[in-house]
C-alpha cells in the first residue's frame, strides 16, 4: 500500500459542540480504534486531501502527540450540502491481525468483445476484502483480454493470493454487452432464413392455386366448360298453367 503521514492532536471533549468548533477552525474530528484503546483526535482538513479524493488505498502513519501508529481509513462522513468532511474513522494495523478494507479494481488489457463492437460495462469499482495488513495490495488487477461479447467476470473468477473476498461470489465485476438485441444471429444466417421463408410461402400459394383449378380426384369439375359442353344458362319458369279469363259482353235488346 501507499503511505501517507498525518499529524493529529488528541481531543478530550468528544461532544457535538466541540466537533462543530473544530470544523469551524478547519479541523476534522477523527477516531482511531482496533487496538488496545480508542483514540479521539483531530487534524487539519487540508491534510486529508490526498487520502480522501482518490480511489487508492493508503496506509496512514498517524502521528499523535509523539506516538506513531499505522492505520487505514475505515469510514468517512461528508456534509450533505457543502460536501465538507465531517468525521473520519481509522482502524489500527496490528501485526498478525486481519482487517477488512475496500480495494479499487483496475482493469488491464483490451477486451476482444469491445474490439468486435461490444460495450464494456464495469459494475464494481471497489471490492471488499479481508487480509493481513502486509498482504494487502494497492488494487485488484483484472485482465479483460479474453472477455468477449456476452461474457462477464465475477468475484468467484478472481483469485489473489492471501486475500479473502467478502463480496458475494456471483457479483459481476465487469461484462461486455452486445450493441444490439439480435447479438446471437449473424446477418448471413438471418438472410438465408428469410429467403427460405419466402420460397416456402410461394410454394404453398402455387399448390393452393392448382387444387382450386381441379377437382378432388384430379378431374375437371362439371359445368366448368372443360368437357366440351357449354354451361347451361337461364332456367325454366316454375309455377302453374296460366288460365285465360272469360270475357263477357253485354247485349242489349232492341225493341
Amino acid at each position: 500500500m501507499k503511505t501517507l503521514e498525518i499529524t493529529g492532536e488528541k481531543r478530550e471533549d468528544t461532544g457535538k459542540k466541540n466537533a462543530k468548533n473544530l470544523r469551524r477552525n478547519g479541523r476534522v474530528p477523527c477516531i482511531l480504534y482496533g487496538g488496545k484503546e480508542q483514540t479521539f483526535f483531530s487534524a487539519e482538513e487540508k491534510s486529508f486531501k490526498n487520502l480522501v479524493y482518490t480511489p487508492d488505498l493508503f496506509e496512514v502513519r498517524l502521528k499523535i502527540e509523539g506516538k506513531e501508529v499505522g492505520a487505514v481509513m475505515q469510514d468517512i462522513q461528508f456534509h450533505p450540502v457543502s460536501d465538507r468532511i465531517l468525521h473520519i474513522d481509522f482502524i489500527e494495523l496490528i501485526e498478525g491481525k486481519k482487517i477488512t478494507v475496500d480495494l479499487p479494481v483496475r482493469l488491464t488489457g483490451n477486451s476482444a468483445g469491445v474490439m468486435e463492437g461490444g460495450q464494456l460495462i464495469q459494475k464494481m469499482r471497489r471490492l471488499r476484502i479481508k487480509a493481513l495488513a502486509h498482504a494487502i495490495p494497492e488494487f485488484i488487477e483484472i485482465k479483460i483480454d479474453d472477455l468477449v461479447i456476452g461474457t462477464s467476470i465475477k468475484v468467484e473468477d478472481v483469485d489473489v493470493e492471501n486475500i479473502e473476498f467478502i463480496d458475494s461470489p456471483n457479483v459481476v465485476i465487469v461484462r461486455v454487452k452486445a450493441p444490439r438485441e439480435l447479438k446471437d444471429i449473424e446477418p448471413e444466417v438471418l438472410d438465408e432464413e428469410l429467403e427460405e421463408g419466402e420460397e416456402g410461402a410461394e410454394g404453398i400459394e402455387g399448390e393452393e392455386g392448382a387444387e382450386g383449378a381441379e377437382g378432388v380426384d384430379g378431374k375437371p369439375k362439371e359445368g366448368d366448360g372443360r368437357d366440351g359442353q357449354p354451361k347451361a344458362e337461364g332456367g325454366g319458369n316454375k309455377g302453374g298453367d296460366q288460365k285465360g279469363g272469360d270475357q263477357k259482353g253485354g247485349s242489349g235488346d232492341s225493341n
